[in-house]
């Protein structure tokens, strides 16, 4: 080893140790392991920064709460079409170009909604729809890349640590945004937004070019290979494995979708029976539930980040991926049967706690994982498929589940925890057939040699 190059070398070396600590970091890995973290990072703040903007708007509209729960579906239908769009970006664009052009499009919309905002002009349904696409489409465009990136088995040690960018990210956002609403007002908070998310665009540039300088001469990556021109939602019909997958993936969203509004209906039971017998005052109810979701929140979100930084990638490492991927519905399975059987407000709590805290951490690093060993045109445009249509699809069913429940058949608490009960049954019988397809994909992987992406 010269002089000249010990001093890098170290450096790296002990960035590399640093975050061995986390996760399984082989030489050299840690510093883009650390950029694409930061990324992310910087992706989920912004987007934390203007939820409180959306409330805002959507609520100060006539029949706000209930726009808020029409607009779902309507991000579904936007999708359908929104969709096709980007898989023709992704077919005509490098892989670079296509995530500067997109995320370049949602920071300029930002600035103008600022000044529409200012205007007092009635915006709160298209930013609702707006913020819905970009917390969808752009995380999504994120993973795709994180895929792409990294070989399956780099992929499966990593992807735990970069998820707690996001993690952290999303915590670090809502702090944020309090601070920043207290001394700057609402509005402002959108070019705050813009800023941060620029920052996270001029990062990914960096780790991008990074990447391509670091590979060796007349070396090809997946980045030089075309994305394909498949249809997006007719890549996913085709494929056994992104089918199944996609279904899986409706269950969780449809299943923790009724779930909260489980909880959201204990607390509110709550509340009404402490102000008639005098233990709050009568029209406190608002700030009994406020501090309620306040607290559970918060104490979701730490623990599902020490989940993310300390078990994710050794449980993930111990037990692999299709294993993990069953979990969340284990979890999900006891905690609605307890749910169902002892309907407390306690009880509900510390179940939802537990089910969205694994959520959060283990099954949305798993989720990413299930992607590694596809193609890029599935990781490019069947991933938007499922990480935005198919997931508004499982929130419409999920209200659509609430609407029949209370309107038409008026079931109990109890009751809607047994429908839940018979979703997971179902999402854990399509999580177990998910890792099947996953194994037998990677098995095919190690028997050709051949990178899926390539």
């Amino acid at each position: 080893m010269s002089a000249q190059s010990a001093t890098p070398i170290d450096a790296r070396s002990r960035v590399d140790a640093l975050l061995r600590i986390f996760a399984d970091v082989r030489p050299g890995e840690g510093g883009r392991l650390l950029a694409l973290s930061a990324n992310v990072f910087l992706i989920l703040t912004a987007y934390y920064v203007m939820k409180p903007v959306r409330e805002v708007l959507i609520l100060e509209q006539p029949g706000g709460a209930e726009l808020k729960s029409y607009a779902y579906a309507m991000q579904a239908v936007l999708l359908m079409a929104l969709i096709p769009l980007y898989s023709g970006l992704a077919t005509s664009l490098p892989r670079r170009r296509l995530i500067n052009v997109v995320t370049a499009f949602f920071v300029a919309c930002l600035p103008v909604f600022y000044m529409l905002a200012e205007a007092r002009t009635s915006i709160g349904i298209v930013f609702f729809l707006w913020i819905g696409i970009f917390s969808l489409m752009v995380i999504a465009q994120f993973w795709a890349y994180a895929n792409d990136v990294y070989t399956v088995d780099a992929g499966k040690r990593l992807f735990a640590f970069i998820a707690f960018g996001a993690s952290s990210g999303a915590v670090f956002g809502a702090w944020l945004s309090g601070h920043l609403i207290r001394t700057l007002g609402i509005n402002p908070l959108l070019l705050a937004a813009a800023v941060i998310l620029a920052l996270s665009l001029l990062l990914f540039n960096l780790v991008d070019l990074y990447a391509r300088d670091e590979r060796p001469a007349g070396h090809r990556t997946a980045a030089d290979v075309d994305i394909g021109a498949g249809n997006a939602f007719a890549l996913l019909l085709k494929s056994r494995y992104l089918t199944v997958m996609a279904l899986a993936i409706l269950l969780l969203n449809w299943v923790n979708s009724a779930g909260e509004y489980i909880l959201s209906a204990i607390v509110k039971r709550s509340a009404d029976a402490a102000v008639l017998a005098g233990t709050i005052a009568a029209g406190a109810e608002g700030r009994y539930i406020g501090a309620f979701f306040a607290d559970y929140f918060q104490l979701v979100n730490v623990i599902g980040m020490a989940l993310q930084l300390f078990v994710v990638a050794r449980v993930v490492g111990w037990l692999g991926v299709p294993v993990a991927l069953c979990i969340l519905p284990v979890v999900a399975l006891g905690s609605y049967t307890i749910a169902a059987l002892i309907p407390t407000l306690a009880m509900v709590r510390w179940i939802k706690t537990a089910e969205n805290a694994v959520d959060y951490s283990l099954m949305n690093t798993v989720r990413q994982m299930l992607f590694l060993p596809t193609t890029r045109e599935e990781k490019f445009k069947a991933k938007q498929v499922i990480d935005s249509f198919v997931v508004r699809v499982g929130d419409v069913l999920s209200a659509l589940t609430v609407y029949l429940g209370t309107a038409v058949f008026a079931l109990s608490v109890s009751q809607f925890a047994w429908i839940n009960v018979a979703l997971v049954l179902v999402w854990l019988a399509l999580s177990v057939v998910t890792g099947i397809g996953f194994r037998r994909r990677m098995a095919r992987q190690s028997e050709t040699a051949v990178p899926a992406s390539a």
